[in-house]
């Protein structure tokens, strides 16, 4: 790599990456992703990385304009990704209870795990109440493809693949392939 690439590398990438740490307050967090993007870590929860675990992916969109968002918002939120876990761009994760992701998962571009309604339903509520919310579980060697939502309450089964697009508001089973929105399965593996 040239001087010049170097000299872009560390403005555009490492310095990026040392900024949202310094931005980062989640004070429970245990395990050392390999950071290819930055990621911010926010909340008085726990967020814990298991072995071989990626963050970020050079030759894909949105490495140069994004980082990744991990919040366990409250003490008792936690979110739990497993070993050998390779999340691209512009993901998200927001727990109010938890979220964990099992080994081995594949997690595309712009993903989003949300365990919330955000704001309560009801709308006299909506601006002063406290939103419903419901783990999501991410099962052992599942793969979800770019622009995937997964709302609260879901569990995804092992080796399933959600199909790009897909906002997953209904757990779905494992060997399947879900897509849509909502997403439904759409055949077996």
């Amino acid at each position: 790599m040239g001087i010049g690439n170097r000299i872009r590398h560390f403005f555009l990438v490492t310095f990026r990456i040392k900024i949202f740490r310094n931005l980062s307050d989640c004070a429970h967090v245990s395990g050392q992703p390999r950071l290819f993007h930055p990621m911010l870590l926010k909340g008085r929860g726990k967020i814990s990385f298991g072995r071989n675990v990626q963050i970020g992916v050079i030759a894909s969109p949105n490495y140069y304009s994004h980082y990744a968002y991990l919040e366990a918002r409250n003490p008792d939120s936690v979110i739990v990704i497993g070993d050998n876990v390779s999340i691209n761009n512009a993901f998200s994760a927001s727990a109010i209870t938890k979220i964990s992701i099992g080994d081995n998962v594949l997690i595309g571009i712009n993903c989003n795990l949300i365990d919330t309604d955000a704001h309560p339903l009801d709308p006299q509520f909506r601006h002063t109440g406290e939103p419903h919310s419901a783990p999501i579980h991410i099962g052992n060697n599942v793969f979800l493809g770019d622009n995937v939502t997964v709302l609260k309450g879901v569990t995804i089964g092992e080796n399933s693949v959600i199909g790009a697009g897909s906002v997953v508001a209904t757990s779905i089973p494992e060997n399947v392939v879900a897509a849509g929105n909502p997403a439904k399965v759409i055949r077996t593996l």
